[in-house]
């Protein structure tokens, strides 16, 4: 067997947010928000980037969002890359995804509970070794919550989790060390397979499973991503060894235009024009839009639309 990594943008969909993915996805997030504990028994998987949402939640990167029975939303990210104000994006996104709830003529009592589930493939908080971190609004001295099943943020530190296959003791390690170690096994493993949701997530990521064109596509992500890491690497180390945002820029640019250049060919001089003129924000926006275009004429009605 060979499983797909989890942490790719199509995996992570394909296992937690598909049709077949409900039972899956409720103990994912029982593991990652409730400790283990049975408190969600059943969620509506919706599509984040359904047209609505994308008209008020501009660029929002969301992977998976999911309604709760007691009308809680929970959007969920999985993150590769610290890039440039990304922890600003995930307090925007968990505001406007909750602010967005109200329509015309509703009052704020029609308002539900939003948690931010944020998985990252780095450290994001070096001050602690906590995998999972929780915050929510309280007083600053006393520590008393504010509304504090209202607001949350969840993330989970991949880097920081340590533990190997033997060691594994709950649901909660069982779950991250299935999103860390997946591609790395050969087998399901008794330990996962004792939790059936994570059999059933291991049978959709094996790769045995995909069709001819879901494993190109999974492919060509893997490789891009890869390159992606290492050009990202180098335009960071580059930047601070000129100690200039025009280096940054320069080399996430130059990131950019190779992965496009790999999957569409040699751009036009009006697309590389317009990648030129991005910002830096929008080059963070279009590293992860790049997986939703299918021709060259998406990539150019994309630019068109966020050109300044």
């Amino acid at each position: 067997m060979r499983f797909i990594s989890p942490k790719t943008d199509f995996a992570f969909k394909k296992i937690f947010g598909s049709d077949q993915s409900k039972d899956i996805l409720i103990s994912f997030l029982n593991a990652m928000i409730y400790s283990g504990n049975s408190v969600i028994q059943d969620l509506e998987i919706i599509d984040p980037y359904s047209a609505g949402d994308v008209v008020d939640l501009k660029d929002t990167y969301l992977d998976v969002k999911a309604v709760l029975e007691d009308q809680t939303t929970v959007i969920i990210e999985m993150q590769l890359w610290n890039v440039e104000a990304f922890e600003k994006r995930v307090v925007y996104n968990l505001c406007k995804t909750y602010g967005n709830q109200l329509k015309s003529g509703q009052g704020y009592f029609d308002l539900n509970p939003v948690i931010a589930l944020t998985i990252t493939d780095f450290k994001l908080f070096p001050s602690t070794e906590k995998v999972i971190s929780c915050f929510y609004f309280q007083e600053e001295e006393d520590h008393l919550p504010y509304q504090e099943n209202e607001l949350k943020l969840v993330f989970v530190e991949l880097p920081k989790f340590t533990k190997q296959l033997e060691e594994l003791d709950s649901v909660i390690d069982k779950w991250i060390f299935f999103i860390k170690e997946a591609p790395n096994l050969e087998i399901i493993p008794d330990q996962l397979r004792e939790i059936p949701q994570l059999e059933q997530a291991l049978t959709i990521a094996n790769q045995a499973g995909l069709s001819v064109s879901e494993v190109e596509k999974l492919r060509k992500q893997e490789m891009a991503l890869e390159d992606a890491r290492r050009a990202w690497s180098f335009a960071k180390r580059e930047g601070r060894e000129e100690g200039r945002e025009e280096g940054r820029l320069e080399g996430k640019r130059n990131l950019l235009l190779g992965l496009l250049e790999s999957r569409f060919g040699q751009l036009t001089r009006n697309a590389n024009a317009l990648i030129e003129a991005l910002t830096n924000q929008d080059l963070d926006r279009l590293s992860k839009a790049i997986w939703d275009f299918n021709t060259s004429e998406d990539l150019l009605n994309w630019l068109q639309e966020h050109s300044n």
